[in-house]
């Protein structure tokens, strides 16, 4: 079986509700996370370039970045059933010299580090799509229920001085719950979009194009051959 065929057997076009809320949280932490370590070491190795002291830690950001690449491979098909293959090739059996040559000349490792630096406002969108449309939602929903606990008994829409409208009973309150509960639904399939459009952007960038697949191929069936 190809590589090809091997990622849509292993991948499912619809992904878990539960995986994607759970994985669309996780990206802003981590968004924050790589693009304040990868801008820190960049500019240290860059500025530190020129005595050569930069060199290493240049080195240490592509080898890291290919690891933790290869970490979100690894999250995106345990949280979204969507398996992205490894786009590397093999490298040559040479020096050192020659195998970073290979390193650097590959274009996945620069895409690597684009997802990453992209995680970063992409974090940033979806996780305040989500928290706004369930926060909505909820808030909707189970407004029969906490109507009765806030100041005076009742909820005043937008604030308190200017309400457009307001819910002081039961039955005032059940026709904005019933728009919560289809708030509900549109924010399952919010998430669940959401969720599908950044493991087709993480395939994009993080897996191999279909010039790479034919490479890949070729060169394990040499080895293999």
């Amino acid at each position: 079986m190809s590589s090809l065929a091997a990622e849509r057997e292993l991948s499912r076009s619809d992904p878990s509700f539960g995986g994607s809320l759970v994985y669309l949280l996780m990206n802003l932490p981590m968004g924050v996370l790589a693009f304040a370590l990868l801008m820190s070491f960049i500019s240290a190795g860059i500025g530190t370039a020129v005595v050569w002291i930069g060199l290493p830690i240049l080195a240490l950001v592509i080898l890291s970045v290919r690891g933790a690449a290869r970490m979100e491979r690894a999250r995106v098909y345990a949280l979204l059933d969507h398996y992205i293959d490894l786009p590397y090739l093999p490298l040559p059996v040479a020096g050192q010299s020659v195998r970073w040559k290979a390193r650097l000349k590959d274009g996945s490792t620069w895409r690597d580090l684009a997802y990453f630096f992209l995680l970063f406002p992409l974090g940033i969108i979806e996780f305040v799509l989500v928290t706004v449309f369930w926060s909505t939602s909820l808030g909707l929903a189970g407004l029969p229920i906490y109507y009765r606990f806030l100041p005076g008994g009742e909820y005043r829409f937008p604030t308190w001085e200017n309400a457009w409208f307001t819910v002081d009973s039961t039955v005032s309150a059940l026709p904005w719950a019933a728009l919560g509960v289809l708030c509900i639904a549109l924010s399952v399939a919010l998430t669940k979009a959401l969720a599908g459009m950044h493991a087709r952007l993480a395939t994009a960038l993080l897996g191999p194009t279909h010039a790479q697949h034919r490479r890949l191929e070729d060169s394990w069936g040499e080895v293999h051959g």
